[in-house]
């Protein structure tokens, strides 16, 4: 009964990964001189931005009035698009550290992340962090948390997990006010996977919380879902390492298991494990969460065709430790095979791009994100597409339907009149207003998630210093006024540029992608013209000048009409280049199109 299983939600850059690394340090789980920031930040590209990707679990022993207890603690992450990493660890745990930023207050996804732990009835304790800071408005954002969570904001702990201040008062609330889980002595195995990684030589390895039973090396087991057996050769528990134990795991801790497995696909993020020989046919598994739906498409293509296994094994592998992710094989005229991915948004996309060239040293060309659009066809066919290039004739289609998402927008009454004006100019219905405190509005709209997945949270964060945030939720399909939006490079047709738009905004698509072209596509010896159409008709236009090489160096003195014959002869070459030319796109121009 000493178990307490828990875990820190909170917005991005709030202190979630600082907190824990003074968790370490209380409870000894890592020595001090091993001991660096955001210890549980494992990944190198988490350490270089400052942000959590990755849940990470760690088990770690305090003692408290003569008792000692377990502490299993997940440490989540805060950006919007890791949302279902955040869904994962409530469903292994019984209490939640709701942490908030004592200088910005209550932000989006403090609210969503809330909302998450709401629903899984979890034990929620409140935590006002950085009150060291010269602007935290500690009294202020109280006020906005009692009345978020409808407590006294005496209840509200203050720490600053920097400085280790008041931090041993969350351990000891975390064991007078969390539960502790329900222990079964059932003899039938029943354990939630929450999370997977890949090893070489232990094969899959499943993070795991056990419900009912135990598991042991050397058990058989199987996954209910998948429907995979398999020989457990090693259980343990993280310290934040792996830390084999022989005696297993028993109902109600949380811990890993080696399965020997080599195919990725075997063991699945919510499934359930059991015992082998249980008879599967009136088995309740445990209730999984809902599975991830994808908001954003891209397709990632090899720049070296031969590269296309790798990159297919390497989506396996990192399908393990991002559950969220989906993928399917795609190919393309003019950049071989690839797939098409499945992202939860924009970050999503920059961080597993980044991931695939870094552990798997891939050089990939990615298109434009776009979103997952319906068809209705005349004849009554009705189909979904993930890319423009899968668009059929116009002259065909009844209506094409797009992503419609509830947007929540949480700024301080200062900024809203500017993140009002930049929402104005967006596609949206306006849907009302909240007020949290005295200080803090929430905006709620209704918009295609296409107009918010472009680059509408930078623009965001720049109207409002910063201090606005936002969090969103798909809601429905809705039918649209939408055409291809193409571009032409010297004539040939680019398929990764094509993309899907609202009719009132093709041209300022068109004309803004044709100037960016423009800039980043090399010159040749020839004039390339780069043109944006919707079907056969030209919408915006412009040409790169050809680059000029000095034909008459060679030549000393005479008449100035030798020069003329050679001016001329070139000017038809570079004529004759333009009639038949091809530009070769390097991959930089595709990146630089992405980043927009």
């Amino acid at each position: 009964m000493n178990i307490r299983n828990f875990c820190i939600i909170a917005h991005i850059d709030h202190g979630k990964s600082t907190l824990a690394d003074r968790f370490l340090e209380l409870t000894k789980t890592v020595e001090k001189r091993k001991m660096h920031e955001q210890y549980l930040d494992t990944m190198e590209l988490e350490r270089e931005r400052g942000i959590t990707i990755k849940l990470q679990p760690v088990k770690m022993s305090y003692e408290s009035g003569g008792q000692k207890y377990i502490l299993n603690l997940i440490d989540t992450p805060g950006h919007v698009d890791f949302s279902y990493e955040v869904s994962r660890s409530l469903a292994a745990v019984e209490g939640a550290i709701l942490l908030v930023d004592a200088s910005k207050g209550v932000q989006a996804q403090t609210l969503a992340n809330l909302h998450l732990a709401q629903q899984q009835g979890l034990k929620i304790i409140p935590v006002l962090n950085k009150i060291d800071l010269p602007n935290a408005r500690t009294e202020q954002v109280k006020e906005e948390l009692s009345y978020l969570l409808a407590v006294e904001p005496e209840d509200i702990l203050e720490v600053s997990a920097k400085n280790g201040t008041n931090v041993e008062k969350v351990l000891e609330r975390i064991i007078k006010i969390v539960p502790p889980p329900k222990i079964s002595d059932s003899a039938n195995l029943k354990a939630l996977i929450f999370d997977s990684t890949f090893d070489a030589y232990k094969g899959v390895i499943a993070y795991i919380r056990v419900f009912e039973g135990s598991i042991k090396k050397g058990d058989k087991i199987s996954a209910f879902a998948a429907k995979a057996k398999a020989d457990v050769l090693e259980a343990g528990y993280f310290s934040p390492n792996l830390i084999a134990s022989d005696g297993g795991m028993s109902s109600g801790e949380i811990g890993y298991i080696a399965t020997g497995l080599k195919d990725p696909g075997q063991i699945r993020v919510g499934d359930t494990i059991t015992n082998y020989h249980l008879p599967i046919s009136n088995f309740q598994s445990l209730p999984g969460y809902k599975e991830p739906r994808p908001m954003v498409f891209a397709s990632f293509f090899p720049e070296n065709n031969d590269d296309y296994d790798i990159l297919k094994d390497a989506l396996g592998k990192l399908k393990l430790t991002d559950a969220s992710l989906v993928y399917e094989p795609e190919s393309s005229a003019g950049l071989g095979r690839g797939f098409r991915l499945g992202f939860l948004g924009m970050l999503h996309v920059e961080i597993i791009s980044e991931r695939l060239k870094r552990e798997f040293g891939l050089s990939l060309i990615i298109s434009s994100p776009s979103v997952e659009y319906a068809v209705k066809m005349q004849n009554g066919e009705e189909f979904k597409i993930r890319s423009a290039s899968m668009l059929p004739d116009f002259s065909g289609i009844k209506e094409i339907s797009e992503p419609i998402v509830y947007l929540e927008v949480l700024t301080p009454t200062l900024y809203m009149g500017s993140v009002m004006e930049l929402i104005s100019t967006l596609r949206n219905v306006y849907k009302g207003t909240d007020y949290l405190g005295k200080e803090t509005a929430l905006l709620k709209y209704e918009m295609p998630l296409s107009e918010v997945i472009t680059d509408f949270y930078d623009k965001l964060k720049s109207v409002s210093s910063g201090y606005a945030s936002m969090s969103y939720e798909p809601k429905n399909m809705q039918e649209g006024d939408l055409v291809r939006l193409d571009i032409l490079i010297a004539k040939d047709l680019v398929e990764p540029f094509s993309r899907i738009v609202p009719k009132e905004k093709a041209y300022q698509e068109g004309r803004a992608m044709v100037t960016k072209l423009k800039e980043v596509v090399p010159p040749q010896m020839f004039e390339v013209s780069i043109q944006a159409a919707i079907g056969g008709k030209v919408i915006a236009a412009e040409s790169i000048r050809a680059k000029r090489k000095d034909v008459t160096q060679h030549m000393y003195g005479g008449d100035i009409t030798r020069r003329m014959k050679l001016w001329k002869k070139q000017k038809r070459g570079k004529e004759r280049m333009k009639e038949t030319g091809r530009v070769n796109l390097p991959q930089d121009v595709f990146l630089k199109m992405l980043k927009r």
